[in-house]
């Protein structure tokens, strides 16, 4: 029963994003939602990717580093090495993800408070490296960065050419969704498997699992990798989609904001950047009105939450498990990163 009821939410979320959304758009004429949901979907794979830091106990302020750097990959290779953007885009995160190994073998030794403000410094250091190096054109940036262009395999057209298409914002945003479905169904693989246990023992007590055999340095290296494989894929994608990169793209704020949609979905459930992404994405908007009010009342209201839920907008699942304490959801993890 409860895999039927997986299945049956699994279908109704694709229904919903894939069939209903698009066609609620089409209806109502605001084709702006598109890049408003597109947008929304690929700052989700980004807060992912910082997800998964806090469930090995580490915070992660930096993942604007990554999303640059990606970003800056698959610019270059587009406009300067004429390559297509769909080849580029996993080179890019695998390029954010070799160098995530190099900055973190020595950053992840560090614990809480320490470790945070490294990766806090990390997006400016890239923002710095991003004006000085001739290749990215220092604070011109790159623009005029063409639309994806057709991907085929043996001469069947797997992807069509976005510029050649009456509605480009349409499969913008339907690319984006299957990246944010497909990046979300291999976070939830990771953490329900086995590999995912040994990380969730190193948020609870790293001395206890190197004493029991988990290699510990192994583990920290390989989901820090992933989680900046998915930054560099979502900056990848975003420029592509404005068609231009400078070195503002990505900023510090834009690491707090990654850092807080997990705080605001629930660090506890695999589900929850995605959550937090939408509302904060929304909220933020919704608030424009108040004028010089809009930062307060922000700030305000995400305090307010915090202390309320401190387990995040998902732990409002009303249930007969989340009665009884006893008994934990399977889709439930334990929130929180190792201070």
């Amino acid at each position: 029963m409860t895999l039927f009821k997986k299945l049956l939410g699994v279908g109704l979320f694709l229904a919903l994003v894939l069939v209903l959304v698009p066609w609620l758009i089409e209806r109502s004429g605001r084709w702006d939602f598109y890049y408003t949901l597109t947008s929304v979907a690929l700052l989700s794979i980004a807060s992912a990717g910082v997800w998964l830091t806090f469930y090995i106990g580490r915070i992660n302020i930096g993942q604007g580093a990554y999303a640059l750097v990606g970003g800056y990959v698959s610019a270059i290779l587009v406009t300067q090495a004429g390559m297509n953007f769909w080849l580029t885009l996993p080179l890019a995160g695998l390029f954010c993800a070799l160098l995530s190994v190099l900055i973190g073998l020595p950053i992840l030794r560090l614990r809480g408070v320490y470790f945070a403000m490294v990766t806090l410094v990390l997006t400016e250091v890239v923002r710095l490296t991003a004006l000085a190096l001739p290749i990215t054109n220092g604070a011109r940036g790159i623009v005029n960065i063409p639309l994806p262009t057709e991907l085929s395999l043996f001469g069947l057209t797997l992807i069509p050419d976005f510029g050649t298409l009456a509605n480009p914002k349409l499969a913008f945003y339907l690319a984006a969704v299957i990246m944010m479905i497909l990046s979300y169904a291999v976070l939830y693989r990771i953490v329900h498997s086995r590999l995912g246990h040994l990380c969730r023992s190193l948020q609870q007590n790293e001395e206890l699992a190197a004493s029991i055999g988990v290699n510990i340095t192994y583990l920290r290296i390989l989901a820090y990798s992933i989680s900046s494989f998915f930054g560099g894929i979502a900056g990848a994608s975003f420029v592509n989609i404005s068609q231009s990169i400078y070195p503002s793209s990505f900023q510090v704020v834009d690491s707090v904001n990654f850092m807080l949609n997990c705080f605001l979905g629930g660090l506890g459930y695999v589900f929850g950047p995605m959550l937090g992404t939408l509302l904060l994405y929304f909220g933020w908007d919704l608030l424009f009105t108040t004028g010089k009010y809009q930062l307060l009342i922000y700030s305000s209201l995400l305090i307010l939450l915090m202390l309320v839920l401190p387990n995040g907008l998902l732990s409002l699942r009303l249930s007969r498990k989340a009665k009884q304490p006893a008994q934990a959801s399977p889709d439930k993890q334990p929130s929180g990163a190792t201070p």
